[in-house]
This record gives structure tokens, C-alpha cells and sequence, in this order.
């Protein structure tokens, strides 16, 4: 195995993911703005200098079942079942200058995709009024941009990271429908990872930790209360191309949402995920490619839906201006 193609398609993998931001599922719509299983394997490496690239593609279907409730577009829902096809284009920059002895990453994405909510009731309002029933919606529509930043540290084969992801309110988001892409809120998630990456045997294991705080959505005065996710990969790399092993999530939302519109209390909210990731490296001419392709089924949820997930990774270098140092690997 070459060291240096591990390591630099290691930190590849987690350059534009740094700050890779999402549409989870959780709160208000069933839906946070921090997108669970985004981070994965080498989630606290931090790249070289440069810029970087990353397109995710996630695919999610899940359903609330048992006639439970959910609060969406300012009403209440019964019986969802949701599909979504979400792309996360992100571009990231690592500056050349470090700060308190670490590298600084600075991130931005534009969600944008398709979405599609059946609901078999809607009621309004504390005395759950009727508004109609077998109710679905679909939309194709851009998100919420979100802007993040990263600080990244390294010391042998134990790489940390400090991050934060904004959520920008600007996106298409429609009053009263019950499928949206957009949270029309501010939203700030703050989250610290460690990857331990042992380059003479392959092994990775990385584990992210964060909290998600949100601004009240003023169209339907809904405030979704903290929310709390871990995410976790242990990955065997077998050669410089190809590595494959197991990912997972736990989310709890830790405080109770508030605000006119959550009728149904504090709705608070939990999941958790286990699935299977398998990681392909290659090069286009001498362009280093990072691909990975990551499936999460979830179980025990609560105030929430319940589905499964694929992600589609694709991470390129537009530019790297200082190589990583791996003289003491």
C-alpha cells in the first residue's frame, strides 16, 4: 500500500465533507437542517492548502406509520410517507495560513432537488380541525445555502477537528405545503471529530460529535429545540483504491420544540442508524477522483420518520497549493 496515496485520498475524501451540510430528518417537518451520515470515514482529516470540490447525492424514503403525527408547513400531518433525491454541491478552501497551530477550512453549499410528502390526513390548529385528507405534494426546488468553517489539527496518525455549519434562510421555502427543501430559519450546528488513521495497516476509525441550534421559522412560528448527533465509521482500507466497512448515527433532540405553531409539544425527537460504506479511489488523467457510495437503515425512531438512506459521494481537487506533510507517517 503507498502511504502517500492513502493519506492524500484519506483527506480528499474529507475536504469538501468538512462542512457538508444536509436535510435530516427530525422537528419541524420531521426535518433539521444538519444532515445525518454525512460525515463518514477520515470525517476529521483535514486536506492540504487548495480548493476542493464535492458533490453528494442522497436518497432517503421513509414513512411516520402507526397514524402517528407530524408537524409540516405550519399544520399537523398523519400517516407521512416521504421520498427525497437531495444533491449537496460544496466547495471548500483551506487557507494556506493556520491559526493557534491549526489548518482553517472555509465551506459552501447549495442544496437543491426533489421531494415528495403523502400525508393520509392534515388537521390545524390545538382542536386538530380537518383539512383534507390524502394529501401529497412534490416539489423540485433549490434549499437553503449553508456556509461553514473548520479547524483541523494533526499529530501522527490522530487528526481533530472544531466545525460549525450555518444555515442561510433564503432558500424557496412555501407557507402551508407540506414538502420543502428550505427551512426558512437560521440554524447553527457546532460539532468536534477525531479520525485515527493507521496508514501501516489501513484502519480508520472516526467519530463526529455535535449539537444543532434553531432560530424560529417566522412563517409558521415554530421553534425546533437543540438536537444532538454522533456519527461514527470504522474503515479498512485494502489497497490505495479500495476500502469498505461500517457507518452509523445516533441523534436525540435534547430540548423541546416551542413557539405558537408546536401544537404537538415538545415533539422531541430520536433516531438511530447503522449501515455499510464502500470507498473507490482513482484518477482521471492525473486528477485524483474520491468516490464512496454509504447506506444507513434507521431504527428507534420517535417523533419522526423512519426510512432508509443512500449517499453518493464524488470529491475532486480543483487546486492544491502546499501538499499534505506526511513525513512522520
Amino acid at each position: 500500500m503507498s502511504i502517500t496515496r492513502l493519506f492524500r485520498h484519506a483527506a480528499l475524501v474529507a475536504g469538501a465533507a468538512v462542512s457538508m451540510p444536509g436535510l435530516a430528518l427530525a422537528a419541524e417537518n420531521g426535518a433539521g437542517f444538519y444532515l445525518l451520515g454525512s460525515k463518514g470515514p477520515a470525517a476529521a482529516i483535514t486536506p492540504p492548502p487548495g480548493v476542493y470540490f464535492q458533490n453528494d447525492i442522497w436518497i432517503y424514503s421513509g414513512n411516520l406509520g402507526g397514524g402517528r403525527a407530524l408537524p409540516r408547513g405550519g399544520q399537523v400531518a398523519v400517516g407521512v410517507d416521504g421520498d427525497a433525491v437531495l444533491e449537496a454541491p460544496t466547495f471548500l478552501w483551506v487557507l494556506p495560513e493556520e491559526l493557534f497551530g491549526g489548518s482553517v477550512g472555509l465551506s459552501a453549499t447549495i442544496p437543491f432537488g426533489w421531494m415528495k410528502t403523502s400525508a393520509d390526513l392534515t388537521l390545524t390548529g390545538p382542536g386538530g380541525g380537518v383539512l383534507g385528507g390524502n394529501v401529497t405534494d412534490t416539489v423540485f426546488t433549490i434549499g437553503d445555502p449553508l456556509v461553514g468553517g473548520v479547524l483541523g489539527w494533526e499529530a501522527g496518525n490522530f487528526h481533530w477537528q472544531l466545525g460549525t455549519i450555518i444555515n442561510v434562510p433564503i432558500g424557496d421555502y412555501q407557507k402551508g405545503e407540506i414538502s420543502n427543501i428550505a427551512f426558512h430559519h437560521w440554524g447553527a450546528d457546532v460539532y468536534a471529530g477525531a479520525t485515527w488513521l493507521d496508514p501501516t495497516v489501513g484502519l480508520d476509525l472516526s467519530g463526529v460529535v455535535g449539537m444543532t441550534f434553531n432560530a424560529e421559522n417566522p412563517a409558521t412560528d415554530y421553534r425546533t429545540g437543540n438536537e444532538f448527533h454522533f456519527e461514527w465509521a470504522a474503515v479498512q482500507h485494502f489497497n490505495e483504491q479500495f476500502d469498505a466497512g461500517l457507518v452509523g448515527y445516533a441523534y436525540q433532540q435534547v430540548t423541546g420544540d416551542s413557539g405558537d405553531g408546536a401544537t404537538l409539544g415538545d415533539f422531541k425527537g430520536r433516531a438511530f442508524a447503522i449501515g455499510a460504506t464502500v470507498g473507490w479511489n482513482f484518477k482521471v488523467g492525473e486528477m485524483p477522483v474520491s468516490t464512496r457510495i454509504k447506506y444507513f437503515h434507521e431504527f428507534g425512531t420517535r417523533n419522526r420518520a423512519e426510512g432508509d438512506s443512500v449517499f453518493l459521494t464524488v470529491s475532486i481537487p480543483l487546486s492544491i497549493t502546499k501538499p499534505m506533510n506526511i513525513a512522520a507517517q
